[in-house]
């Protein structure tokens, strides 16, 4: 895990960012189970994580509102506040974790050496199956179908994860949240996502095949996230495969 040994990491040289946030929502448990899958996997020894890290920097802040989770608020900050409707103007008192993130995000976003090329931010929602996401409208119909890309090669990775329960929108209700704002503040090529994932299960099969949802299920959620980058990237040919197997066929 040296980064001395990353391409990427070395001084001037040009980074590709993966930035992902979870927890905005105290009560939403099962978006940090999916959280600790993706940063498991990406520390790990496992080959497409050492090429993961080799070509990609991940910033992820796990826990966007500890104070909610400390005191077992379902939605809330300690001083009361929705933090997922206020990424447009944070206060450093009143949002602290937000504005630190924020400013973050504004200062990778204006050096010319950084690529902030994702946002996710992970949630649970309480009464949809499976896992999906939410993206941004654009005007621009190119830039509208290269944001689908991810969530389709996410859907071929995860079989709990539904592509036809996608949607891209710009509710007026949801201006304030991450992937809105940031949607709007980045340029066209840094792609937005809400990744919603079910408080209780996913369906395989059929409509009356539904599989509750475990902590492991969630966190194998999260690991396919991180594989999908593999796919987007297209650094298949990069991993290493063990001596004396062969590739599968499909």
């Amino acid at each position: 895990l040296s980064p001395s040994s990353a391409a990427n990491l070395r001084p001037g040289a040009e980074q590709k960012v993966v930035f992902i946030t979870a927890r905005v929502h105290p009560g939403e448990t099962p978006s940090s189970f999916v959280c600790q899958g993706i940063i498991d996997f990406l520390v790990s020894h496992h080959p497409i994580a050492k090429v993961l890290r080799d070509h990609l920097v991940f910033k992820i802040a796990p826990m966007l509102n500890p104070d909610g989770v400390y005191l077992g608020n379902y939605r809330c900050s300690l001083m009361g506040f929705d933090l997922n409707r206020h990424w447009a103007n944070p206060s450093p008192w009143a949002h602290p974790t937000l504005h630190g993130v924020k400013q973050l995000i504004i200062d990778m976003y204006n050096n010319p050496k950084i690529n902030l090329e994702f946002y996710i931010d992970i949630h649970a929602h309480s009464t949809m199956m499976n896992g999906f996401m939410y993206g941004n409208i654009f005007e621009d119909e190119e830039r509208f179908q290269r944001q689908a890309v991810f969530p389709k090669l996410l859907c071929q990775n995860a079989e709990d994860f539904s592509y036809s329960s996608t949607s891209f929108n710009r509710d007026a209700v949801k201006a304030g949240t991450g992937r809105r704002f940031l949607g709007g503040l980045l340029n066209d090529t840094s792609y937005c996502y809400t990744l919603e994932v079910s408080f209780y299960s996913y369906i395989l099969g059929g409509p009356t095949s539904a599989v509750p949802y475990t902590e492991e299920a969630y966190m194998k959620l999260g690991r396919n996230v991180a594989r999908t980058f593999l796919d987007y990237y297209r650094l298949n040919s990069l991993v290493e495969r063990p001596l004396g197997t062969t590739p599968k066929t499909r």
